[in-house]
């Protein structure tokens, strides 16, 4: 299935359409409608579509705002209207399984730039796209590589591709994969799967890998900004220079203001924070893009997000993901004949690799720790993050066997992997809550070096408590509690969703694997 070239003028168009987010459209407009708390959710407005021209909006909205009796939630009704995509009528029925009911779904989640609303915050797509459910219905970038994994196991390659050709086009267009498909996620990402989603289009039989060598050196470029220019103990943006030797990445925003999914929540907590708001929001807003939104692992008292300070960590699972990157990238210009620039990033990845032992590494403790790079201090929490290097292949034997001897003895729940331990947060993704992609990145990392009976003890975990779940509610949802006793997830600043993609590709791909080994 090839491409039409994208034309210079639709590139220009697809650019311009994302040069101002809500917040810079409607200025006080947006703040008061946040604030006001005229939604339940921050998101809503951030997401609803313009009835008029902004400029023809905001002035009314000058002309009018002072005037007695003024209704703010009637002049939002007037002037706006909610962007709330139905599931077409889709009700889920009781007598299909689990593997009917996901195949079902996928058409139910998928979504076309065609029908996108004029003026709204969604960033146009060449291809079709796959939505999480519930308030998420934009393409997120970490969320798609584990909802690819089904659609790969339902044999729908046309959407593995397009979700792939997707991220290679915002890539081109914007210098780096946004968290998602809304301009006001342009000032970050997520954790840099493309080069997994790559590997799996290739083993799909659909492309090439070296088709995305282009897109695959800008994000690269993109993670590394700085890089030359930094001495040792410096940063810039994402990259961490730690010794004369020692590179690896944080996660960061390149705004320090309210998320506007998120802007009436990160206004009240920057009313308790004795930090300057500034700092506060920029580190929020680097916790999103850690796609760890939130946790107790970013903060200095768990029990008060206000004292978060992502950009302070060096963390396992991101440096991992760059390091796949950077050997996918010294493969495919190997393949393309480069092999100056294959020699270079084969350098590049044992560089991370040794970065990784000398300071994510913990000998004592026998797993692999966020590191505060400006404390100089291993952060105290053991995650699921540690599975990650597995994942990747860059741990040793002998510190895959020590992972796998923690992750059996200390984060394995009835239900699967849970996140942390920490148990008082009341953050989404910590204790006692389990999420799709770690438990598939545990159960691969796990089997990739041999420890295939806990790989399938965790992922026959997982299953019993989604298959139960789906029983009694006919349902899938964004995370899951991992105890007997407690019907759903809680934490976090938003009500739980179903749907919902990434359990779906996860669970999917899981069912089919199982099926394979029974």
């Amino acid at each position: 299935m090839l491409d039409s070239p994208q034309t210079m003028s639709e590139s220009v168009e697809m650019q311009e359409e994302a040069a101002t987010t809500p917040h810079d459209c409607y200025g006080e407009l947006f703040e008061a409608v946040a604030l006001a708390h005229i939604f339940e959710d921050s998101k809503t407005f951030a997401d609803s579509v313009p009835r008029q021209p902004p400029a023809q909006i905001m002035e009314a909205y000058a002309q009018q705002r002072h005037q007695i009796g003024f209704d703010l939630g009637a002049f939002v009704a007037d002037h706006f209207y909610s962007d709330l995509v139905s599931c077409k009528g889709y009700e889920s029925r009781p007598e299909h399984d689990l593997v009917t009911h996901i195949d079902n779904l996928w058409p139910v989640l998928t979504r076309n730039s065609r029908r996108h609303p004029r003026g709204s915050s969604l960033l146009k797509l060449r291809h079709d796209y796959v939505v999480p459910g519930g308030r998420f219905r934009e393409y997120y970038y970490w969320d798609s590589y584990f909802t690819m994994l089904g659609l790969a196991a339902s044999g729908e390659n046309d959407l593995v591709c397009a979700v792939t050709d997707n991220c290679a086009d915002l890539i081109m267009r914007y210098g780096h994969m946004p968290n998602g498909n809304r301009s006001y996620y342009l000032s970050r990402s997520q954790p840099p799967l493309f080069s997994m989603m790559v590997e799996l289009t290739e083993r799909q039989g659909l492309r090439k890998a070296t088709h995305y060598l282009p897109q695959l050196e800008q994000e690269y470029a993109f993670w590394m900004a700085g890089e030359k220019n930094l001495a040792p103990g410096e940063s810039h943006r994402r990259c961490v220079r730690l010794s004369e030797e020692h590179y690896l990445n944080r996660h960061w925003d390149d705004r320090a203001t309210p998320r506007e999914e998120s802007f009436r929540e990160d206004t009240e907590i920057a009313k308790r924070c004795s930090r300057p708001a500034e700092t506060l929001f920029r580190e929020l807003r680097a916790g999103a893009e850690s796609g760890w939104d939130f946790s107790g692992r970013w903060l200095d008292d768990v029990t008060d997000l206000s004292t978060i300070h992502t950009t302070d960590f060096v963390t396992p699972e991101l440096n991992a993901l760059l390091f796949h990157l950077e050997q996918t990238l010294s493969r495919l210009n190997g393949a393309v004949g480069d092999d100056a620039k294959a020699a270079d990033f084969r350098r590049r990845a044992i560089r991370r690799q040794k970065a990784i032992d000398a300071y994510l590494w913990n000998d004592a403790r026998g797993t692999y720790y966020d590191y505060d790079f400006v404390h100089d201090q291993l952060s105290v929490h053991l995650t699921a993050a540690c599975v990650v290097p597995l994942f990747v292949g860059v741990a040793s034997e002998a510190q895959a066997e020590r992972v796998a001897n923690i992750v059996a003895n200390r984060l394995v729940a009835p239900g699967g992997l849970v996140s942390t331990e920490i148990t008082d947060s009341q953050q989404q993704w910590d204790h006692p809550n389990g999420w799709a992609p770690l438990q598939w990145m545990a159960i691969e990392g796990l089997r990739n070096y041999g420890f295939t009976k806990l790989a399938n003890d965790i992922a026959d975990r997982w299953l019993d408590l989604v298959e139960d779940l789906y029983r009694r509610e006919h349902k899938l949802v964004e995370k899951y509690v991992l105890y007997p006793g407690a019907d759903f997830a809680r934490g976090g600043e938003y009500p739980l969703q179903d749907g919902f993609g990434w359990t779906n590709g996860v669970t999917r791909a899981l069912l089919a694997q199982r099926a394979g080994r029974q």
